[in-house]
């Protein structure tokens, strides 16, 4: 019996086809994973695909226009008012464009209001907040999203609760300490109440949690790091855009604040929120002046946004690109 070069017997016809022995790629194509294939360069209609810029449609810039129109509504009708007198705000139809009364309604509001003093007191408080917050929340968020210590999940379980419970069950308690303290009608008690808040530091603790990896902290520790080094030099440079979202919210939570405010301040000492309740006084409140101090109030704000509107939006998209 003869069997050929390729192990087949021969057929009644004679010898098979012999196959030709594997190369050496054909060896190394089967022996490769499924998993792993080579990746294969993307075709020109690919990249055509992938570098041509979206355009929407008109049905976007429409409901995009519709949004616009419905939030800056609110700031526009402000100003409208502020610029009639209290006769022309009582008629019907309501006035639909500017008058001519802004600047005076304007000054009134800024003298019986004293708003020099309430825009500076805002400013120092939320100012103040602002930096508190973001500066221990992001050590707080540092500590449980990487520091291993007892009782952190529960402890962290503790801070998120008290995001449950209403701010007008601490009112009583808080102002007795408050007035203990002395403080009554001054700014810290405005501030201290407020430097920290649960929020922040459940949100510094979910970002750091992703952003921050282990490796760098343990290899700062390595090099002989200590712990205020490590925030200082690697966690804040890593939180920065997070911080500078905490930042802004926690700034503007704390200028438009008047809860508290107007239970631990007096006109003689205000914020910008406690001073627009001296406009309301009277028999027939000034619709027009009440407006115009609202109006001031919240120029500083709109600045703010004007100025650093773009750092902040590209921070937050300096944090959302990883790799």
């Amino acid at each position: 019996m003869t069997i050929t070069a390729t192990g087949r017997r021969p057929g009644p016809e004679g010898p098979g086809p012999q196959r030709r022995p594997p190369s050496r790629k054909d060896l190394l194509r089967r022996l490769r994973p499924p998993g792993r294939r080579r990746n294969r360069a993307p075709s020109a209609t690919a990249r055509t695909r992938a570098g041509r810029q979206l355009h929407a449609g008109p049905l976007t810039y429409a409901v995009l226009g519709l949004f616009t129109a419905g939030s800056l509504f609110p700031l526009l009708w402000t100003a409208v008012t502020a610029s009639r007198d209290n006769m022309r705000l009582a008629k019907t139809p309501p006035p639909f464009w500017f008058g001519t009364r802004l600047a005076e309604n304007a000054a009134t509001a800024w003298t019986e209001a004293n708003m020099g003093l309430a825009l500076l007191n805002s400013l120092l408080v939320a100012g103040t907040v602002a930096v508190g917050t973001v500066l221990f929340c992001t050590v707080a968020g540092f500590a449980f999203a990487k520091l291993k210590f007892r009782f952190s999940g529960a402890l962290l379980l503790l801070t998120i609760g008290t995001m449950m419970v209403p701010p007008q069950l601490s009112v009583v308690p808080l102002f007795m300490v408050i007035a203990e303290l002395k403080w009554t009608n001054q700014l810290q008690s405005v501030v201290l109440p407020t430097l920290v808040s649960a929020f922040g530091v459940f949100f510094m603790r979910q970002y750091l949690l992703e952003a921050l990896p282990g490796e760098l902290v343990e290899a700062a520790r390595v090099d002989g790091a200590s712990s205020l080094r490590i925030i200082w030099h690697v966690v804040f440079p890593v939180a920065r855009p997070a911080m500078a979202v905490l930042a802004m919210l926690s700034f503007v939570q704390a200028w438009n604040d008047f809860f508290w405010p107007i239970i631990a301040l007096t006109q003689e000492n205000p914020t910008v929120q406690v001073a627009l309740t001296g406009l309301g006084r009277g028999y027939v409140p000034d619709q027009a002046v009440i407006m115009a101090g609202a109006l001031l109030g919240t120029l500083p704000l709109l600045l703010a946004f004007t100025l650093f509107g773009k750092q902040i939006v590209g921070g937050i998209m300096r944090g959302a690109v990883k790799g």
